[in-house]
């Protein structure tokens, strides 16, 4: 209900621990523990909220938090990342009405792979290229609250990858009480989804409390053919040990995805610069719903099929599978009056796909041949080996990922705490790359036979005349993070002052292990059984190729930092605060940087490997706060060094992404949240992001001009509003979210237009016909649809090919919620 939230923290020791065991707005048990021990032991009152959309925040840095009462307000299944995306700082870009296709994050203009995401402290970023799977996320009906720290981190941030800043995400604690709810959803594109979720309430005599949920979600596509399909499994235990806030809890999780994909959509540059659609392009264009041609299986015939890459749009052949789960845990242990230990280990497994990747092959290809000088692979069945056939080749990823994160706090006062944390993420990333026959049974209407390209399928693999499995890739990497950390906590001046300061120390290794050969001073591999002859100069050519490769091999590499993080706040009088921070972070090279290789004037393997990138942010804000009004604005700046990209080195004739100078981003944030009166709350943020690129940088012999231009992808301004009003059972909502220009090109000479999305909602409580906590709700996306470019994919200037994808269009959803 809307009204003027205060959850009064009460200083008893058992409240401490109920709040500290929902972990809030905080990453991990352990920073969850030192700033609720710092509310609970000055009696303050908070954390007060406006309908969930604005919470009152004490940290001395900018955050933003949302919790569930907010988030049930949105589309049922959605994205956490949409939730969000009103949060100031913050712009989302998502692939769906429904989000299961993905989306596009940019934090005060970092994009994804630089931003850390975490799930009740464990990390989400892969171990490998550090990407953010928006679609393959906790349901939102099961999350708490979810809070974003634009530009800075928690000393004990567990990431290799956290230069733009953080966005925490915390689940739902297991009522005392036995319950559940039941939830089934109705929208347009054929959307179908039912959620369950049942708490078992105390059981047996240490009260132990666990919820357990199931969710699965299918809708068509809004354009073209295909469907979506989400499946998630969700449980979580929870043991109070003692009444000081003790406990240990253990949850689990298993996603499934199994979408098919949208096509993005080619641009055009009209005369004042502006992206449009290119030319025969429409906003429903999509991938092909007819095969362009039926192939033939004729003996003694020569079969081909085209190698344009336009014949290779069949929507059944666009697909992007994933199964992800994890086992996580949290504790927290008294060991003395004034020391507390957490412990949060956890597991993760991610099996998924870089997309439907399929080429055509001859069936006498140099590797289907391999040693051999003659021969062939009937890969169609016709009887002969003269035929070029279609093949499924997908880039498979399998991850096994070990994780904890821990702290030992130590009260030194009442009013000073010291803390020493260890992070440890160690990773193993298997990328393999099988080749699979396609099912042609139907010429006309062809099908993967698994959706991994033959991972699960041995029969469908194709096997050179060595007896070799063909693939495209064989690589196995190692990824661990060791990391340290220590953070003082004050409190002066009568409570009113709080100072923070940390360190945190990553060590951080990455064994490469390639198993297939490296052509040299490029990222291109052959997996073949080819004869391999060495040159004088190390390297290898194999068969009749012409170019020089480099064998298989085993190397690893290092980095490490200091990182500071400070910060400050002074609540001068009950409503006003003031607080700064100052921070460093940093995003480490990743995977595929680093499997670009060649030998050097020494004879020595090495590339180009680059320095991670750096961050230095200064934040410094105001926030006003009283039981009605929740307001904060801040100004920020972030010095962005060593900035990777992928450029040309005319000294050695290779392309690859290395470090080509830095970048100054600066903006301001602000939004507030207001109840004048009961049932009416209204919600209002505004943002703008600036960013200057020192340096020009080459691409092949071409210098493009990026010095003084700005980030691509990044709206210059954001501004974003939710008003709702609740009488007697019924609740409506609406909010608007404004996308200013953004740059498409590296050298800004292409950029989109702005656009504005308006949502809508409306619930009725079902308990006004004596079924408590059940509803009926109506729920509309882009209500006045609007059409604009969502994600982006740009180039380096306007002559080169760029694409976006289309924005949602207007989508309706019903939703009936059974409470028991």
């Amino acid at each position: 209900m809307t009204n003027r939230k205060q959850l009064f923290w009460a200083t008893t020791a058992l409240m401490s621990g109920v709040l500290m065991a929902g972990a809030a707005s905080a990453q991990s048990t352990g920073t969850a523990a030192v700033e609720i021990d710092e509310v609970v032991v000055t009696g303050q009152r908070g954390p007060r909220n406006i309908d969930g959309a604005i919470v009152a925040e004490t940290v001395g840095k900018s955050r933003s938090t949302v919790t569930s009462e907010f988030i049930e307000t949105q589309a049922a299944g959605q994205t956490i990342n949409e939730v969000l995306n009103l949060v100031p700082g913050m712009s989302f870009t998502n692939n769906d009405a429904y989000g299961s296709s993905g989306g596009n994050i940019r934090l005060h203009g970092f994009d994804g792979p630089r931003i850390s995401q975490t799930f009740d402290g464990m990390p989400l970023n892969d171990s490998g290229n550090y990407s953010l799977y928006t679609n393959q996320q906790l349901d939102s009906d099961l999350i708490a609250s979810a809070s974003v720290n634009t530009g800075t981190t928690d000393v004990d941030s567990p990431t290799a990858s956290a230069s733009g800043g953080t966005i925490n995400m915390s689940s739902i604690r297991p009522t005392t009480e036995f319950g559940g709810r039941i939830k089934g959803s109705l929208g347009d594109d054929n959307f179908r989804r039912v959620f369950a979720l049942l708490n078992t309430g105390e059981v047996g005599p240490l009260g132990t409390t666990a919820w357990f949920a199931y969710s699965d979600q299918s809708y068509d596509k809004f354009k073209g053919q295909g469907d979506l399909n989400k499946t998630q499994y969700n449980f979580k235990v929870f043991q109070p040990l003692r009444d000081n806030g003790d406990f240990v809890s253990i949850a689990g999780h298993w996603n499934r995805n199994r979408n098919n994909n949208y096509a993005d959509l080619q641009l055009k540059r009209n005369p004042d610069g502006s992206a449009s659609l290119a030319d025969g392009v429409t906003w429903e264009t999509d991938f092909d719903n007819n095969y362009h041609k039926t192939p033939t299986f004729r003996n003694g015939v020569a079969d081909t099929e085209s190698s344009s890459s336009s014949t290779s749009r069949y929507w059944a052949l666009r697909q992007n599978p994933s199964d992800t789960g994890n086992l996580r845990a949290q504790s927290r242990f008294t060991l003395r009056d004034n020391l507390i230990f957490t412990f949060d280990p956890s597991f993760q497994y991610t099996l998924a796909t870089g997309g439907s990747g399929q080429f055509v092959l001859s069936e006498t290809d140099r590797t289907i041949r391999g040693s051999k000088t003659t021969g062939g692979v009937d890969l169609n069945g016709d009887g002969d080996t003269m035929d070029t056939v279609r093949v499924h080749s997908t880039n498979n990823t399998h991850t096994q990922r070990y994780g904890i994160s821990s702290s030992l706090i130590w009260k030194l006062t009442d009013s000073q705490t010291l803390r020493a944390a260890y992070t440890l993420d160690d990773a193993r990333h298997r990328q393999t790359g099988l080749n699979s026959l396609i099912d042609f049974s139907n010429p006309s209407e062809p099908r993967f036979f698994d959706p991994f390209a033959g991972l699960h399928d041995k029969e469908h693999r194709i096997v050179n005349l060595d007896g070799y499995e063909i693939r495209s890739r064989d690589r196995l990497s190692y990824a661990t993070l060791n990391q340290f950390a220590v953070e003082y906590s004050g409190r002066f001046l009568e409570d009113t002052l709080r100072v923070s300061v940390g360190v945190r120390a990553p060590f951080f290794k990455r064994e490469m292990n390639q198993n297939c050969y490296s052509q040299s001073k490029t990222s291109s591999v052959a997996c073949t059984t080819e004869t391999a002859v060495k040159q004088a100069d190390g390297t290898y050519k194999l068969g009749s190729r012409t170019q020089s490769y480099i064998a298989p091999y085993s190397r690893e590499v290092k980095f490490d930092d200091i990182l500071p993080n400070v910060n400050v706040s002074w609540n001068f009088t009950g409503a006003h605060s003031v607080y700064g921070s100052f921070a460093q972070s940093l995003t480490l090279p990743r995977t595929d940087n680093l499997y670009t290789v060649f030998f050097d004037a020494d004879g020595d393997l090495t590339s180009p490997i680059t320095e991670p990138e750096k961050t230095t942010t200064y934040d410094f804000g105001y926030r006003y706060q009283t039981g009605t009004l929740i307001a904060s604005a801040n100004v920020w700046y972030t010095k962005f060094d060593n900035r990777i990209v992928s450029r040309y080195d005319p000294d050695l004739g290779v392309s690859f992404d290395s470090n080509v100078g830095d970048v100054d981003l600066y903006g301001f944030d602000s939004q507030v949240g207001w109840s004048p009166v009961e049932g009416l709350s209204l919600y209002a943020t505004a943002s703008y992001t600036d960013s200057e690129i020192a340096n020009d940088y080459l691409d092949n012999t071409t210098v493009v001009k990026t010095g003084g231009k700005s980030l691509t992808e990044t709206p210059d301004w954001t501004f974003g509003g939710r008003i709702q009003y609740e009488t007697g059972p019924l609740q409506v909502g609406a909010q608007v979210k404004y996308t200013g220009e953004r740059w498409v090109t590296d050298v800004n000479d292409l950029y989109t237009e702005a656009y504005t999305v308006v949502n809508a909602d409306a619930k009725f409580d079902l308990g006004y016909f004596g079924y408590k906590n059940s509803s009926l709700a109506l729920r509309v996306v882009n209500l006045l649809d609007e059409k604009y470019f969502g994600s982006i994919s740009g180039a380096t200037d306007a002559s080169r090919n760029t694409y976006a994808y289309r924005g949602a269009p207007r989508t309706l959803q019903a939703t009936v919620t059974y409470a028991f």
